[in-house]
């Protein structure tokens, strides 16, 4: 018998994306059932990130707009979870009293009690040492990718970022329920597991590091894809990448975050590596994994970021030549160590250099990208172009997107393409014929 219609609405990162898995999965073992409509719910959460200043605006907005449906649905249940839920307890509520539930990342499990009781107001932001939900089955949105998360929370303290803050210590989830989550998301059909934590290769469970993790979740029958995200560098050690490379089904990928090329930046921000160490990393990698593709994250106009320490950021991109990279202006975080710095670098010169960094990394990109032409490329179909819906697109081993040109394809099909061109930062090709 079905108990009502939920809708929730997630921002910011994967770890947010699986969260919204866990409490879809709760939400329907009590018979509730997804909506894309918000107006036809009974029950409504906003899913929060406190990372990026536009993505906690953004959910807060939304609240304010959902607020009208109560109007029309007084039996309506709204909801703000996620890490602005745990940033914000002390005055959310004041500024939205119209909220029913404010819950940290770490409350969900009440979450079926507590839409029986019908509460008002109820607030529960309380961090744990232990929750990692494990025995919980998330109701996964994808037909391809299942995410998993391995472990939860942070330990590493970057002045700038609040993570720690609003989830909490590191703590992993044992590696029996993370096989038994991965053959059951393999029975139901998915073709690529993604391995989720804060910094997912910092795992420690018992005697187990991340390395013989990933040789337990690679050995399951039916795994045709493993990725894992996202890595910090000091644990991109030499036992990973063997690992890696001996695993055929372990994509040869990494999301290497390197946040500012400078020394005395990284320092600032508490990074625990120096430019020339991360540059050790990556001669790693590419020694160990020649055909490896390497992403990262890039912060410019960090609190006494000068002029010759934005250099040293494109020196290392120069170096490195990133496959892709998620790039940002820094703005402060509250609650975070660097919000007590001076904040000395101008808006106007943490845009230029965003637009001199993304003018980079573009070409970098179509580079990196231009060297696979003539190339065949193993490929997961995983969606349709949004272009031409007669288009297949997917994701070769590397993590570059491939738009099928030529060639009929099923969504999960896992084929051999070559490589026809590379305009820009897609890939275009066609089904190599055996």
């Amino acid at each position: 018998m079905e108990a009502g219609k939920y809708y929730i609405e997630t921002y910011g990162c994967q770890m947010n994306e699986a969260d919204s898995e866990i409490i879809a999965g709760l939400l329907e073992r009590e018979n509730y059932i997804a909506t894309c409509n918000p107006e036809e719910a009974n029950i409504i959460l906003v899913n929060t990130c406190s990372v990026r200043h536009g993505a906690d605006n953004r959910a807060i907005s939304r609240l304010s707009q959902f607020k009208s449906l109560k109007k029309t649905n007084p039996d309506l249940l709204l909801g703000l979870v996620g890490c602005v839920a745990q940033r914000d307890r002390g005055k959310i509520l004041k500024e939205k009293p119209f909220i029913d539930l404010v819950l940290g990342p770490d409350a969900y499990r009440q979450i079926p009690q507590l839409i029986m009781n019908k509460p008002h107001s109820f607030v529960d932001v309380n961090l744990s040492r232990r929750e990692v939900y494990d025995g919980l089955m998330p109701f996964r949105n994808s037909v391809v990718n299942a995410w998993v998360s391995i472990m939860r929370g942070c330990d590493k303290f970057c002045s700038y970022c609040i993570v720690p803050y609003t989830r909490g210590r590191e703590r992993s989830r044992s590696v029996k329920s993370i096989v038994e989550e991965v053959k059951i998301a393999v029975n139901d059909g998915y073709q690529e597991i993604t391995l989720l934590g804060q910094n997912v290769n910092s795992y420690r469970y018992k005697e187990y590091r991340f390395p013989e993790l990933l040789i337990q979740v690679a050995k399951i029958p039916g795994v045709k894809r493993i990725r894992f995200t996202s890595p910090h560098p000091e644990d991109v050690n030499a036992r990973m990448l063997e690992v890696m490379r001996d695993f055929d089904n372990i994509c040869k990928h990494i999301h290497l975050p390197l946040q500012s090329g400078s020394t005395k930046v990284l320092s600032a921000m508490n990074r625990s590596y120096t430019q020339k160490r991360y540059l050790d990393f990556v001669a790693n990698i590419r020694n160990l994994l020649p055909t490896c593709g390497i992403t990262t994250d890039i912060i410019v106009g960090f609190p006494g970021e000068t002029a010759a320490d934005f250099e040293e950021t494109l020196r290392v991109m120069d170096e490195v030549i990133f496959d892709n990279a998620y790039m940002f202006k820094y703005s402060p975080r509250p609650n975070t160590a660097a919000v007590q710095l001076t904040d000395n670098v101008t808006e106007e010169e943490k845009a230029e250099r965003l637009n001199r960094i993304i003018a980079k990394q573009k070409k970098h990109t179509t580079f990196r990208n231009r060297q696979t032409i003539g190339t065949v490329q193993s490929v997961l179909i995983d969606g349709s172009s949004k272009k031409n819906v007669d288009e297949k697109i997917g994701r070769t081993d590397s993590n570059k997107l491939v738009i099928l040109k030529e060639g009929n394809a099923d969504i999960g099909d896992l084929i051999d393409i070559l490589i026809t061109g590379a305009p820009g930062v897609s890939l275009f090709g066609k089904i190599q014929k055996s």
